[in-house]
């Protein structure tokens, strides 16, 4: 298994990475007094679709093996070890709710996955796409990562390496513009506007910081001027009904 995979893995358990998942988890706002088809496409570590499975029959897609070997499985969900394959199979109309979280970055073809992902949505449900911003990386490099140099070849190219191979940044205008006629777009959040700004991790493990951390992201996530410079973005669609 390469380091990269388990660093990663590490690191969502510490709080900056937990801090990531509850404030998805605020932004959706599912109810637990219905149960909803979901798919979590590209799951990871199944990190979300394990959190959704307590309440809701969920269905997870993640074709890497590594991250599957590190998956969280403390509720049950259904684990199909392929991807957009395997997507373009799955019936018409078929989840409430669609999860794409950091996934289309790394993708050759975004066009189709998300011509897949609102087919397989039903009429009314929802898409939730989180994605890397360019502004926000930029002023992480330039402030957490004293990298200056990093920050300008940023904003030169939407292209830079990672350990998943290229990542490629691309807008919100960009993503709504290809789900346009088909979706509408209800809500853009922001989620790591401020806790990936400090270097001083230790103060990261008490619980003061987290709570007021996470209530400071909460109450600016849908302030369009932190979402600018936010590390990622959250955009939840609605499909169109037929």
């Amino acid at each position: 298994m390469s380091d990269g995979i388990k660093n990663y893995r590490k690191m969502v358990e510490q709080p900056w990475g937990r801090m990531f998942y509850d404030l998805i988890f605020r932004q959706l706002d599912i109810p637990e007094d219905k149960k909803l088809k979901i798919l979590d496409f590209g799951a990871g570590f199944c990190i979300t679709a394990d959190h959704y499975a307590g309440a809701h029959d969920v269905t997870a897609l993640e074709p890497d093996e590594e991250m599957r070997s590190l998956r969280v499985s403390s509720n049950t969900y259904t684990l199909i070890d392929k991807g957009i394959d395997h997507l373009a199979t799955m019936d018409d109309d078929s989840f409430d709710l669609v999860i794409c979280h950091n996934v289309l970055e790394y993708a050759g073809d975004k066009e189709s996955i998300l011509e897949q992902l609102v087919r397989v949505t039903k009429p009314g449900g929802r898409i939730s796409i989180v994605k890397h911003n360019l502004y926000g990386r930029v002023m992480a490099s330039a402030v957490l990562a004293d990298d200056p140099g990093t920050a300008l070849s940023l904003l030169n190219s939407e292209e830079e390496n990672s350990m998943f191979g290229k990542r490629e940044v691309y807008s919100n205008e960009w993503l709504a513009d290809h789900l346009e006629g088909k979706t509408d777009l209800e809500s853009i959040y922001a989620i790591r506007t401020f806790f990936g700004l400090s270097s001083n991790n230790d103060i990261k493990y008490t619980d003061d910081w987290y709570s007021s951390m996470l209530e400071l992201e909460t109450r600016t996530y849908g302030i369009e001027e932190y979402r600018k410079v936010a590390f990622f973005n959250h955009l939840i669609f609605k499909k169109n009904p037929v």
